[in-house]
């Protein structure tokens, strides 16, 4: 097995990783969630939308591999814990995770830039 950045081990053909014991999916995933889309020091959150079971690396990963539109997750829905740290395994309900600079568990920062596509993942209670 290779390495991708940062040392993380990552198969060549890496279409999915087991992420602390989380299936993550995505294209070139690594142990830490990073993609071929964002494979920056902090894209390590994976985050699970409604029509999967299973989490996604990014957005677009999810529509390169899944087959059907994504359909965002409720952001007010207190059962599910759709985010997924890539660094220690925590997983987060939308609201942590959307609050969060890093990660509550290991302080692990994750890309504010991911902010600017909340809604490709969250639908807020009006269903935006």
């Amino acid at each position: 097995m290779r390495t991708g950045r940062y040392g993380v081990p990552m198969p060549a053909s890496a279409r999915r990783a087991l992420v602390h014991g989380t299936d993550v999916r995505g294209l070139l995933v690594d142990g830490q969630t990073r993609c071929a889309h964002y494979a920056g020091p902090s894209d390590v959150v994976a985050l699970q939308l409604a029509c999967c079971p299973e989490h996604w690396a990014c957005r677009e990963c999810h529509d390169a591999l899944a087959g059907h539109p994504g359909v965002p997750v409720p952001a007010d829905d207190p059962d599910r814990r759709p985010a997924l740290c890539g660094v220690c395994g925590h997983r987060m309900r939308a609201a942590e995770y959307l609050a969060a600079r890093a990660c509550p568990n290991c302080a692990a920062e994750f890309n504010p830039g991911c902010r600017l596509h909340r809604h490709l993942y969250f639908a807020d209670g009006d269903g935006r």
